[in-house]
């Protein structure tokens, strides 16, 4: 086999391909549309860092809420079913916001009550989706399923801010959150064609599917334990780039919307690249890269932090991604390929919480904190918080960690 055979081997599944296909539509009217809800807030309703921040935060305290039991309950239900029904409920939130946009009804209140809205239908989703994947390809090919994944991600939000940048620029924020609207329903298509007979599905087990279960193995599991807690710091604190551009682009380098979109696609660059090799390394992740890898992503970030000009800025953005990306991608794989089937629902929920949970703490204190001390300051915070973060659980960790026998 090949070694390009061997990067795209996941797409010899029929379901795959079909999901793969939707999710990309999907992802780039997803990046569409947090672009435009970045820019309503900021410039079309004339708001701070503390109130973009709000925005970020009520659109993922569901995943605060909610992800442990919708863990629980792709564990226990027909996972596509599931996911017809949260695309569905997505398309709708998007829609009603878009036409209030359009309608020029639109206000905060409105959007605080929308963002959450459409978490709500994220948090039910995201754990369903992820645990998903093994359904699609099977155990063998989970690794590389997740990397074409997250790779299929980086090229939506390679497409999907110039998209937005280009209908926000001529049209105005409401084409951007319809654009996303209508790319559930390909998702919901997509679900309803696949042939279920060819789902990769395990027999379920008659054992209550409790919450506390996951967590008890979690906390057996010292490698789990490493892992999220790296996840943990360098989401909460470092993968804010949906803020920190923002505020960046328009509040210290004054520009429109267009450059605004732009960063996202630049950012991209690197994310896809990390996406890219993450296919072609399999099995080889393991805590410690993973750690590093973290470690190394909140150095690039305090650099970022000060570049002079939007150029530099734009220079240093992929870079950054590169090493957020590889963090993420490998700490996601790394979960999912260690964990009995009949538990990866509700320990990718708990991965899930705490991956995007803490965002509804994180993302208002970081916009207040950019408006009490400055942006660049901020960011290069944030930045520290991440590599010390890393360093910290290395510094607590590395001995048992070398020492950590893991057996399936």
């Amino acid at each position: 086999m090949s070694s390009n055979e061997g990067s795209l081997r996941s797409f010899k599944h029929r379901n795959f391909r079909l999901f793969f296909t939707a999710n990309l539509i999907s992802n780039i009217g997803t990046w569409a549309q947090r672009v435009a809800q970045d820019w309503l807030v900021v410039t079309d309703l004339h708001r701070g860092g503390s109130e973009l921040g709000i925005v970020t935060g009520l659109q993922f305290l569901p995943m605060l809420i909610f992800s442990l039991y919708a863990g629980s309950l792709a564990d226990r239900l027909d996972k596509r079913k599931l996911l017809i029904i949260t695309n569905a409920g997505g398309g709708v939130t998007a829609g009603i916001l878009g036409w209030l946009i359009i309608s020029h009804k639109v206000t905060l209140v409105e959007v605080f009550v929308l963002a959450f809205t459409l978490g709500l239908f994220g948090a039910l989703d995201t754990p369903v989706r992820q645990s998903f994947t093994s359904e699609l390809v099977g155990k063998s090919d989970i690794a590389n399923a997740v990397s074409l994944n997250s790779a299929n991600f980086n090229l939506g939000r390679l497409i999907g801010p110039a998209v937005s940048g280009i209908l926000i620029k001529y049209f105005h924020t409401g084409p951007s959150f319809l654009l996303n609207a209508g790319s559930y329903s390909v998702v919901i298509v997509a679900l309803l064609l696949m042939r279920p007979d060819e789902l990769h599905r395990l027999p379920k087990s008659d054992k209550d599917r409790k919450i506390a279960e996951s967590l008890r193995y979690i906390r057996g599991r010292l490698d789990l334990i490493a892992v999220i807690a790296t996840v943990f710091f360098a989401s909460t604190f470092g993968l804010n780039f949906q803020i920190f551009n923002a505020l960046i682009s328009t509040k210290i380098f004054h520009k429109d919307a267009g450059a605004f979109g732009l960063l996202g696609s630049v950012l991209a660059i690197g994310s896809l690249g990390a996406a890219i090799i993450s296919t072609r390394l399999d099995q080889k992740r393991k805590p410690l890269f993973i750690i590093g890898c973290s470690a190394i992503f909140g150095v690039l970030l305090i650099g970022q932090a000060f570049m002079p000009t939007y150029l530099t800025f734009a220079v240093a953005l992929p870079f950054c991604g590169f090493f957020a990306l590889t963090t993420m991608i490998s700490a996601n794989t790394y979960v999912q390929t260690t964990t009995p089937h009949e538990l990866r629902g509700r320990v990718m929920g708990f991965y899930i919480l705490v991956f995007l949970g803490a965002t509804p703490v994180g993302s208002p204190l970081i916009g207040w904190l950019s408006d009490l001390v400055g942006v660049r300051q901020t960011v290069a915070i944030c930045g520290a918080v991440t590599t010390l973060g890393a360093l910290l659980i290395y510094l607590r960790l590395r001995k048992r960690l070398a020492t950590f026998k893991f057996v399936a």
